[in-house]
């Protein structure tokens, strides 16, 4: 019966440990972080060919998006599409990843952190992105890009 009873126990899962800052360089953690910075990068410098070279060509992009209004909807987008909103302007964009966990497994990672995302260095949106990545040849590229997107709270 004892057995029975631990057998029949659900045991919680602990959220993933957000990190304590960025990885220190040469590790696994920075490797698979350079992907996520260079995609960074391309939207700073509003240069969508440096986003492709940070995702395989077939990477995709889904936005969770919540509007003031309280209202919500859910986007999917590919590599191309996603990469096409990124357009030359005179704006400066930069999107600041706060604290994020890395998980490494073999040729699989992800990225999960909360992020706020700023036009010429104010507050647009904030949210959490969650970026899942896979090794090939020993490069980390982007295979999926996950975010949700608020106006309100940030």
């Amino acid at each position: 019966m004892i057995l029975l009873s631990l057998l029949l126990q659900i045991t919680p899962v602990q959220p993933i440990v957000k990190g304590t800052g960025l990885p220190p360089p040469g590790t696994a953690e920075a490797a698979v972080m350079a992907p996520v910075n260079a995609l960074f990068s391309a939207l700073a410098a509003r240069d969508p060919a440096l986003g492709a070279a940070a995702m395989r060509a077939d990477a995709t992009a889904t936005v969770a998006s919540e509007e003031a209004n309280g209202t919500s909807k859910i986007t999917h987008h590919t590599r191309d599409e996603m990469l096409a909103g990124i357009k030359p302007g005179p704006e400066r964009f930069e999107e600041r990843l706060i604290d994020p966990a890395i998980e490494i497994d073999g040729d699989i990672a992800m990225v999960w952190g909360r992020y706020v995302f700023l036009i010429d260095g104010k507050i647009s949106h904030c949210g959490v992105d969650h970026f899942d990545l896979v090794r090939e040849g020993g490069t980390w590229k982007i295979q999926n890009i996950t975010w949700s997107k608020r106006v309100t709270g940030c």
